[in-house]
């Protein structure tokens, strides 16, 4: 089985959007049924763990200042994109095509794909298929995102299920990085990935809590500066 599943390109993304699709569809289907009280709590508790989780993959650094030249040349790239405008106008987009009338389109899904896509779990996951291993991580991760996606499209719909693409975008875009660099990616490297990951999720959490907006898709160029950064300095 393991040969089996090693012989089919980025298998382990492959899983992980599909997760997502079912999740969705079946959050969809529960969605009248289910009280709007109880997609709330969903939500909140969804809400911690994301921070919980951002903590987590912060604390992965093993050099303050590149995480922190990291985070500020990333973000201020992004907003000179304007990264979150250019992606929220294409999400409408797709909304004004699909004839879909729901208003918690755009943050049902933002919120999946940044949710799914900046976890520990997508980098190393990612990292380890495109180095050649088994793809154990993205498997485990799309059981998690799956359960995930049920909660978030029943508290904000079929936008989530949309997220299923650019996140098999992202994550095989990762795995064929990794393969491709695989001789450079160190363990120092992917930590500090990993780290600017995780204050973005904090920020997605306190997104999701309603605590503060913050601007989270402008700052995704900072994984891209702590790469090459970690490459630079840590190698």
């Amino acid at each position: 089985m393991e040969g089996f599943l090693l012989s089919i390109p980025m298998a382990g993304s492959i899983v992980n959007a599909l997760s997502v699709v079912v999740g969705s569809l079946i959050g969809l289907a529960v969605r009248s049924r289910l009280p709007m009280r109880y997609s709330n709590i969903a939500f909140q508790a969804i809400g911690l763990f994301t921070l919980y989780l951002g903590v987590q993959m912060a604390s992965n650094t093993r050099n303050v200042l590149i995480l922190i030249f990291s985070l500020v040349v990333g973000s201020i790239l992004g907003e000179f994109l304007t990264l979150e405008e250019r992606v929220n106008g294409a999400a409408e987009g797709l909304k004004r095509r699909l004839n879909v009338g729901e208003s918690s389109f755009v943050e049902g899904f933002m919120t999946a794909f940044l949710l799914f896509c900046m976890g520990s779990m997508t980098i190393l996951g990612a990292f380890e298929e495109g180095l050649g291993g088994y793809p154990r991580l993205l498997f485990a991760k799309s059981f998690l995102d799956g359960v995930s996606s049920i909660a978030l499209s029943a508290s904000l719909g079929v936008g989530v299920i949309f997220s299923a693409v650019p996140l098999f975008v992202y994550q095989g875009g990762l795995t064929l990085f990794a393969h491709a660099l695989r001789a450079l990616l160190s363990e120092a490297v992917v930590a500090e990935i990993t780290a600017a990951g995780g204050i973005m999720l904090l920020g997605l959490g306190l997104s999701i809590l309603e605590v503060k907006r913050l601007r989270v898709t402008n700052m995704l160029p900072s994984l891209l500066v702590a790469a090459l950064l970690g490459l630079a300095l840590l190698n």
